[in-house]
């Protein structure tokens, strides 16, 4: 086993880990926005939590990994679809970042017990956010199995 086999598993690794988290927190969103239940508002919106936290470790390994791979192949930053990887990468965190401010603020208030919490997480640009950070993603993941 070469050494671009261990980085492409474990850049791997990372892009599960960042698509796990997507899902882990997409999928507690969802089933928050159906509870009335303070406390199970807060419970579900607890969980995208740890979906956040896999996104967060599945991008910092997928990018430490990519540099590695970068070295390991010969591309490098002066190639279009790295350049385009690593700025949807940003826009992708960023647009997260906005999109879970609301449900954040849901959450801080689920856990005092208000009963209005799960009506807050139907906010459309909160999906229009996570939406396109998710799109981002996908975008990405075209970017590296073509390489255009």
């Amino acid at each position: 086993m070469t050494s671009y086999h261990v980085a492409l598993f474990l850049h791997l690794l990372g892009v599960a880990g960042l698509f796990s988290g997507m899902t882990v927190a997409a999928v507690a969103l969802a089933a928050a926005r159906r509870r009335e239940l303070p406390s199970e508002v807060a419970l579900l919106l607890g969980l995208t939590r740890v979906g956040v936290a896999l996104v967060g470790a599945g991008i910092l390994v997928a990018l430490i990994t990519g540099f590695w791979l970068l070295d390991e192949t010969g591309y490098g930053l002066n190639d279009g679809w790295v350049a385009e990887a690593i700025g949807l990468l940003v826009l992708a965190s960023l647009l997260g970042a906005l999109g879970g401010q609301r449900p954040k603020k849901a959450r801080l208030l689920a856990e005092q017990g208000d009963p209005e919490a799960s009506h807050r997480l139907g906010d459309p640009l909160t999906l229009v956010l996570n939406g396109a950070a998710a799109a981002c993603v996908v975008a990405i993941l075209a970017l590296m199995i073509w390489k255009p």
